[in-house]
């Protein structure tokens, strides 16, 4: 049996997974919101229910999915939207309080693993896992292992400079708008949720969400830089697939439009790379988490 923990900012949710990837339990609960005793507290008391719910050995191991990382260099939060954690040896903590086996990684990773397990990156060699929604974010699988990297940044693309400017609909992407990280023209700040939405307000004078959206300039405009920016992508790491999740991974036309123009930016005579929607959905962090603990033998997948 597996563990995962997915930590948010306002929800930390729990599932335990059979040796085949089965669900068999699932607990939600709040976070408490910048207390971190309080958060590793509700995290050893959300495993042990868990465990308790199925009778899970003593063993078990845990994953635990964070809007965050590790540094290499100090072993301590960093990069967190969630504050309390910032600066803290999260990993440790967790492990000295749930008493079990312990790997914590990116909730983007959980999520790339997650498809990569039994999702729909499942027999590809390297799975992107990208995140369109609130932020802009991406991990990476390779054979179901997540990728770190040297600096624990792998697949942090939303906060490269959108690739190729262009001048669209009579407004110059450069320099493009202010990121929170304190860049400007950052790929997160024309392919969030929120920037979307801000575009086609700045065109339109019109208040729309991405799923009621319908003006069809403001689509392209997306598509458009989706495309650009993912090309910057392949032509670096070259994936086998690209899973998309977040918000607006349900908008279906980005499987088709985005692949029939992002050829034009990829260094190839052809871009045979599959863009697909996950399968998991919401659940994608947490069955991510807990599939840090790879199969056994014997095991499926």
């Amino acid at each position: 049996m597996r563990i995962g923990i997915d930590l948010g900012g306002s929800k930390i949710e729990g599932i335990i997974l059979d040796p085949t990837g089965r669900e068999l339990a699932r607990r939600r609960i709040p976070t408490p919101a910048g207390d971190y005793d309080g958060t590793i507290a509700a995290v050893a008391g959300l495993t042990a229910d868990l465990a308790d719910a199925c009778q899970a050995p003593s063993n078990a191991p845990v994953g635990v999915g964070i809007p965050g990382t590790l540094s290499p260099a100090t072993g301590l939060v960093k990069n967190a939207n969630s504050i309390c954690l910032i600066g803290r040896p999260l990993d440790a903590d967790l492990a000295a309080a749930t008493g079990r086996p312990l790997r914590l990684a990116n909730d983007a990773n959980c999520f790339a693993v997650s498809e990569a397990a039994d999702g729909a990156g499942i027999g590809h060699h390297v799975v992107l896992g990208v995140i369109l929604g609130t932020g802009v974010g991406a991990g990476i699988a390779i054979d179901g292992v997540p990728l770190l990297g040297a600096n624990a940044i792998a697949g942090e693309w939303g906060h490269n400079p959108l690739p190729w400017p262009q001048i669209l609909d009579g407004r110059d992407e450069r320099p493009g708008p202010s990121c929170y990280c304190g860049r400007r023209g950052c790929i997160e700040t024309f392919l969030s949720g929120p920037s979307l939405t801000g575009d086609h307000k700045a065109h339109t004078g019109d208040t729309a969400t991405p799923q009621t959206m319908t003006d069809a300039a403001t689509l392209v405009r997306y598509e458009h830089r989706l495309a650009r920016a993912l090309a910057s992508v392949i032509n670096v790491l070259d994936p086998d697939i690209i899973v998309l999740g977040g918000g607006l991974s349900n908008l279906e036309r980005l499987y088709t439009n985005v692949p029939a123009i992002w050829h034009d930016w990829v260094f190839s005579d052809v871009c045979a790379t599959p863009l697909v929607r996950n399968i998991h959905g919401d659940s994608g962090g947490v069955r991510g988490a807990a599939w840090l603990w790879p199969a056994e033998p014997g095991m499926a997948p």
